[in-house]
């Protein structure tokens, strides 16, 4: 196709297009990208003039605006740093109303980034590869035998193992801010659950970097033992005089472990750039000394029963193969007289801090280059490589001493490596300084993380910049630290970490679980391999390995992880991170709406839902969103605070030209409800006129059978004061939308004098019950009274009777329903000969309200015919037909006089009336209807209108 094809005109006469040329308006000029050049060279935007040509680019809005689409472009929002080298602000924490702004900032230069090696797997093998290992792992196997050691190793692996997997799902689901394994259990259960388990794991690792240096400092002095400045030795194994068996006083350990803390502290203090360079120091002899110990076995003297090494043998093998599990005094020396008991559960409490390093990782995710990549690699190879070493050294540690040597040997380790064992026991020295290393270094960046979230103001202190070192948060962790190194024995602090580090592997499953029951559309994690089971598998041996080691310390940690989950939701700020709690309330209300149909509620499931209009008759004083006394009102329809209601406002206008004024009043509305202290929804809708509005909202607000069933209007009593002569016809469609739509109406009178929850009334609560509505009336009565403003005050029911021979059939008859219906009330008949009986200055009052309406009426009646007779069309009220009959306005004004005056005789110190709403006469004026109205309610000072609707909401049978 050319250009001469594009000029032309088809045979129709269809629109007549012409080419493209360069000058012409809305050209998007686009120059190829160069990574290398400046983001204003990389993109040029051509901007569409209002008079044609090509605008200048000069400027800051050329420069951010694709003008043809109307929208930032993709560049500026995604903030595609290859491309513009521009840095985009984004929010600590997805909160509420947070405005983010994509704006052109500072700079802020980025910090050392580490990838999978450096980053994941050297932490994790770091913090594995601990101090349980070299002095305490062939202890155990002494202690459990080769069997039990075996099934240890294989339960705390599967656990860890399982946890990994979770772990990698949950990383691998977008992209992963700082806080490690907090930031995971915080999205997915929600601020609440992740900052009390994410506090707990803090506490976990802050005790955790003691746990490492005393061991590093006993094994210094178990090689070293004239460095100590208060030995001590003991001569008692197994009852029986051995030998001298130097015991470590734990004011060396104290004393030696301060030290060791201020010495890593300060490199923890030096930031990212100097651990990294201080890793492989720690790192190396790790690998080293290791190898070395596995020498040392295989090149292992045979049949030297003095020192108890038997090198490789089977028959010992054999010997240890069964647990024997015995009494040792507190430093783990076999002594039957001992106080300490070991047995199975207490070595799980002991070991299971062997595998804990796997979030060594993910608590550096602020660090690393690429979390969905790292962190499932790095943790699920260290856990793996780490497993299958602690699985071969049972063996190798069973079959090389004997018990005796393994129960008091506890550095058997060194003691057995080759060529030297001051070697390992270097080895182990570092090894241990760099778990403790990866402990300092991973809970300040997590108790930080949880400061930025802004969900604690108390933890503001500990809040850092982006790229900036936790300084406040690594001060805070080494007092922890150095607080547990002054405690001085390993063995109490041991389960302490273990009940944390398991409360964390806990919550990571649930987490995990979560997710991938709900299956969201948002949850496609990179990592495959997961299944809801295998989570629900892993936080149960969470949970079981918790209670094995200790019940006590289990609702401890318990105990302390929920009264920080009070606290966070007492004093923490809201905020909705989309976690997977709100997914499962989400997907749980639609099963059951779903289960609830389009049927009619039973009445033993009816609850009241009111729709709520705000400012049906204009702007209140001062604009406020809502009158003050609605929430009040709409809180005595609610059964112990069980229900909703929905508070509705219409805004005239167009909704293109007010959507934006609508959102802004929504929110008022909302802010008027929470600080009334009422469940509700709040909705503003714009429409062009208040009748329209309500008749959309009637149709279609709610869904299925949580459609609201109550309409709650303020009675005007503003109209004839401010001569507002269309609220009767927008009252009067009010209640006869209601009807067509099939929902109840409530009227309320005297709005300003309903009390709120802390005034009580006394008194009465009195019913006119003169129709058959259901019900309703009589509920909304019971309602009442379970308000502690009106649990003081009895029921008295008023009914109508024509004749007085029907009074007493009626009054037995009421009282019967009512005892079937479980409501204890007075019930008082009135017959309409008694009307004509009534006198005093009642009479007097109502019958001059009564003259006086009567005129009105007369004189609009009267207007109403001179209009239609001088053009000679039918009578027309209110925009419509209507017919009137003098005769029959006299009786409605006579009837509701009536009604009034018996208002005022029986009730006028009741503390609310009720009343039946008689409904409008078809093709009535509107006008006449409000005159009744205000007949009725006159002088009465608390009264509720109430008109049900065509079903029963209480019933006779359980």
């Amino acid at each position: 196709m050319n250009n001469a094809d594009l000029e032309g005109d088809d045979a129709k006469g269809n629109r007549k297009y012409s080419p493209v040329g360069a000058q012409d308006r809305a050209v998007l000029e686009m120059s190829p990208m160069d990574l290398d050049s400046s983001s204003e060279d990389t993109i040029r935007r051509v901007n569409v003039g209002m008079d044609g040509g090509l605008p200048d680019n000069g400027g800051p809005h050329s420069e951010h605006q694709l003008e043809l689409f109307g929208f930032d472009s993709l560049v500026n929002i995604l903030g595609l740093q290859s491309m513009t080298r521009e840095q985009v602000s984004s929010p600590s924490s997805p909160r509420d109303n947070d405005a983010v702004p994509i704006s052109k900032g500072v700079p802020v230069p980025e910090s050392v980034k580490m990838g999978t090696m450096m980053g994941v797997f050297v932490p994790c093998l770091q913090s594995i590869l601990g101090i349980i290992y070299y002095i305490r792992f062939s202890w155990i196997i002494g202690m459990a035998g080769v069997a039990d050691s075996l099934l240890l190793v294989s339960l705390c692996g599967l656990c860890t193992f399982l946890t990994g997997l979770s772990l990698s799902a949950i990383a691998t689901n977008g992209a992963m801010k700082g806080g490690g394994p907090y930031y995971l259990i915080g999205r997915a259960l929600g601020p609440e659950v992740g900052v009390s388990i994410g506090l707990c794991f803090f506490l976990g690792n802050a005790v955790a970097g003691a746990l490492y240096v005393l061991g590093a400092v006993e094994t210094f002095l178990k090689a070293l033992p004239s460095a100590g400045f208060f030995t001590e030795t003991t001569t008692k194994v197994n009852g029986n005089v051995l030998k001298s068996i130097q015991i470590i006083s734990t004011h060396d350990l104290q004393i030696y472990g301060v030290v060791v803390t201020i010495i890593l502290c300060i490199i923890v203090f030096g930031g990212v750039k100097m651990i990294n360079r201080v890793a492989p120091v720690f790192l190396v002899p790790v690998l080293i000394s290791v190898l070395c110990i596995f020498f040392g076995i295989f090149l292992a003297k045979k049949n030297d029963p003095d020192h108890g090494i038997t090198g490789l043998n089977i028959e010992v093998l054999k010997d240890n193969w069964d647990p024997q599990y015995q009494n040792t005094n507190s430093d783990g020396i076999p002594d039957p007289n001992g106080k300490v008991h070991w047995d199975f559960n207490a070595l799980v409490g002991l070991f299971f801090p062997a595998v804990t390093g796997i979030m060594a990782g993910s608590n550096r995710s602020a660090s690393l280059k690429d979390t969905q990549r790292s962190i499932p690699l790095g943790t699920l190879s260290a856990t793996i490589v780490t497993t299958v070493l602690y699985l071969v050294s049972v063996f190798l540690f069973g079959a090389v001493a004997t018990r005796e040597k393994l129960l008091t040997d506890r550095v058997l380790t060194a003691t057995i490596a080759w060529p030297l064992p001051v070697i390992t026991r270097v080895g182990i020295i570092l090894s241990t300084l760099g778990a403790a290393l990866q402990s300092l270094t991973g809970a300040p960046r997590l108790l930080a993380a949880i400061a930025n979230d802004d969900i604690l103001p108390v933890l503001n202190y500990f809040r850092v910049a982006d790229g900036s070192e936790p300084n406040m948060a690594t001060l805070f962790t080494s007092i922890i630290c150095m607080g547990c190194v002054v405690i001085g024995n390993l063995d109490l602090i041991t389960p302490t970490v273990t009940m944390f580090f398991l409360l964390c592997y806990t919550g990571v499953n649930l987490s995990c679980l979560l997710l991938d029951l709900l299956d969201a559309p948002s949850w496609r994690p990179r990592w495959k391999f997961h299944h809801w089971l295998l989570s629900l598998l892993g936080a149960l041996l969470c949970v079981v390995i918790m209670f094995l080691i200790s019940w006590l310390f289990t609702i401890v940690s318990l105990a302390l992880a929920s009264l920080i989950y009070y606290y966070v939701s007492i004093k923490g700020k809201a905020g909705d991170w989309g976690d997977g709690f709100k997914s499962a309330y989400f997907q749980l209300a639609l099963r059951s709406l779903r289960s609830l149909g389009a049927n009619q509620v039973h009445p033993k499931n009816w609850y009241p839902i009111p729709l709520i209009l705000c400012r049906p008759w204009g702007k209140l004083p001062e604009n406020v969103p809502c009158h003050p006394k609605l929430a009040d009102f709409a809180n005595c329809m609610k059964k112990k605070g069980r229900g909703m209601s929905l508070f509705v406002d219409i805004m005239d206008g167009d909704y293109q030209e007010r959507a934006e004024d609508a959102k802004e009043a929504c929110k008022q509305l909302e802010t008027y409800i929470n600080y009334k202290n009422c469940e509700s929804v709040a909705e503003v809708v714009v429409a062009p006129n208040m009748t329209d509005g309500f008749r959309g909202i009637v149709q279609t607000m709610g869904l299925g059978n949580l459609k609201p069933n109550i309409v709650v209007v303020r009675y005007p009593e503003i109209w004839r004061r401010e001569n507002l002569k269309e609220i009767p016809v927008g009252f009067v469609g009010i209640i006869n939308d209601c009807i067509v739509a099939n929902k109840a109406v409530v009227i309320v009178k005297g709005l300003e004098e309903w009390p709120n929850e802390y005034q009580r009334q006394y008194g009465s609560i009195d019913l006119y019950w003169i129709v058959r509505d259901g019900g309703l009336m009589l509920l909304l009565s019971q309602l009442l009274l379970t308000k502690q403003s009106f649990e003081s005050c009895k029921i008295q029911v008023f009914c109508i009777a024509e004749e007085d021979s029907d009074a007493e059939v009626l009054k037995a008859d009421v009282r019967k329903f009512l005892y079937d219906l479980r409501m204890q009330a007075e019930v008082i008949v009135i017959t309409i000969k008694s009307w004509d009986s009534e006198g005093g200055c009642e009479q007097d009052e109502s019958f001059e309200a009564f003259s006086a309406a009567r005129k009105r009426v007369s004189s609009y009646l009267a207007e109403v015919k001179e209009r239609a007779k001088r053009e000679g069309a039918p009578l027309m009220a209110d925009g419509k037909n209507v017919v009137v009959d003098e005769q029959r306005v006299e009786k409605f004004l006579y009837t509701t006089l009536k009604l009034n005056r018996s208002i005022l005789r029986y009730s006028r110190m009741a503390a609310v009336v009720l009343v039946s709403l008689p409904p409008p006469p078809l093709n009535h004026p509107a006008y006449c209807y409000m005159e009744y109205m205000d007949l009725l309610v006159g002088n009465v000072q608390r009264l509720l209108m109430v008109r049900g609707y065509r079903r029963d909401v209480v019933t006779l049978f359980t």
